[in-house]
């Protein structure tokens, strides 16, 4: 046999065991991946699993290089999802190496080392030090698919997307609006496949903010809930962006939406599971599935304009999430449309006074960057990326995601507008 007819025999036996080993794994979800390679054995099969069916929703781009390429590339740039690192290096060296790399990743990143040392020592050191697997070259393509799908497909393991549900104190304060825009910014920030899904089936205005017209969407699966799983929620969603999809409601009253408590509970769940962020865009109003939806939720956003009623209900939900959330942080706070020209308003520190708690971000009122977004279907950062509103948005987005923190100020005693808030009720 020529040299040439071996390697054609050789990977065909290298076929057959990959179409062999891949028949039990399922999909990989919309996750963002980033491989560094050291050489030409790790990039191929890793080029082949990006090109797999099972990774069609995953956003998959190889580097050539390894850690310390890693460590460069991530002083400017975010984290993904999971990254992949090949390593000739040392055990102590690639010890170091993952140390320098941490310094830049975010906690909630999950790391695969391939590594060319076969040691039962090492792999339980980078175990124990948070890598999530570690696979010893050469590798194939179905290792390399099999190892992703353990880390996100795990039918035990918990889902991988945060939700993160938005609620209006009232009507009119713009909750939409904020949400979608902060959807839409964590996904052109951080490359993070973003969904959003806008649970409010009669008038919602997801698909007018980001200019969709989808034939199917969020009231197929809440009306068929045998139906939900992730093949079928792939074929509901809209994409928007590279990163960022789009579970839109029907906008139309040619139906009532009356459903249970927990109508959108395997909804939320199936998605959480497809992508890393959930955005959830909760209509203003008080009923059975609105109170599970916001109770469940893993992080929770109060839009809110700088007026008494404003307060009041803030304080009412507020109220009411820390009693059935105990052991969950407390509701964030928007504060939005502020400073309209002749109207009394609160201010923003006598707003959060008493409700103990300081706005993740105060919004100007700015009606020609907002209207002009609205009437086009674009996004505020589409329609001016340096405006200080933006600005603000991509801080919401960077807080909600656990890249930053709130900025705290110092809180004055207790004023008069506790007063009148008593005096509201």
């Amino acid at each position: 046999m020529t040299n040439l007819a071996y390697e054609h025999a050789m990977d065909a036996g290298a076929d057959l065991h990959d179409s062999a080993a891949m028949q039990a794994v399922r999909p990989i979800p919309r996750i963002s991946i980033q491989a560094f390679c050291e050489s030409e054995g790790v990039t191929a099969p890793i080029e082949r699993a990006g090109e797999d069916r099972r990774m069609a929703k995953a956003h998959l781009k190889v580097h050539m290089g390894g850690i310390p390429t890693a460590i460069e590339f991530y002083q400017t740039a975010p984290t993904p999802n999971l990254i992949l690192l090949e390593s000739r290096s040392e055990p102590r060296e690639l010890l170091d190496q993952l140390a320098r790399l941490a310094e830049h990743c975010d906690p909630s990143t999950k790391v695969v080392v391939i590594g060319h040392y076969n040691d039962v020592g090492l792999y339980r050191e980078l175990i124990r030090n948070g890598i999530s697997e570690y696979v010893v070259a050469p590798v194939s393509m179905a290792d390399i698919v099999g190892v992703i799908a353990a880390i996100f497909v795990d039918p035990e393991a918990e889902p991988i997307g945060r939700s993160i549900a938005f609620v209006g104190a009232k009507g009119g304060t713009g909750s939409s609006t904020i949400a979608h825009n902060v959807g839409w910014a964590v996904s052109s920030l951080f490359k993070s496949e973003v969904v959003v899904a806008d649970l409010d089936l009669a008038f919602g205005t997801a698909n007018i903010n980001f200019d969709q017209d989808p034939a199917q969407g969020i009231a197929e699966a809440v009306f068929s809930p045998e139906r939900v799983d992730e093949v079928y929620l792939d074929r509901l969603l809209a994409q928007c962006a590279d990163n960022l999809s789009l579970l839109a409601a029907p906008s139309t009253l040619e139906r009532v939406y009356d459903f249970e408590a927990d109508a959108f509970a395997q909804i939320i769940d199936t998605a959480q599971r497809t992508a890393p962020i959930l955005i959830l865009d909760v209509p203003h109003i008080w009923s059975g599935w609105s109170k599970h939806t916001l109770i469940h939720a893993d992080e929770v956003v109060i839009t809110a304009t700088p007026e008494l009623a404003n307060l009041r209900n803030t304080k009412n939900l507020m109220d009411m999430l820390k009693r059935l959330r105990p052991n969950d942080p407390p509701p964030k706070l928007v504060l939005n449309q502020t400073g309209v020209p002749k109207r009394p308003e609160i201010s923003a520190q006598d707003f959060a006074e008493p409700l103990d708690i300081e706005p993740m971000a105060v919004i100007p009122f700015e009606p020609q960057l907002f209207g002009n977004a609205a009437n086009n279907g674009r996004m505020l950062g589409e329609m001016d990326a340096k405006s200080p509103i933006v600005a603000t948005i991509n801080e919401i987005a960077h807080v909600l995601t656990g890249r930053a923190e709130i900025k705290t100020r110092r809180k004055p005693g207790l004023g008069t507008i506790l007063g009148k808030l008593r005096r509201a009720k």
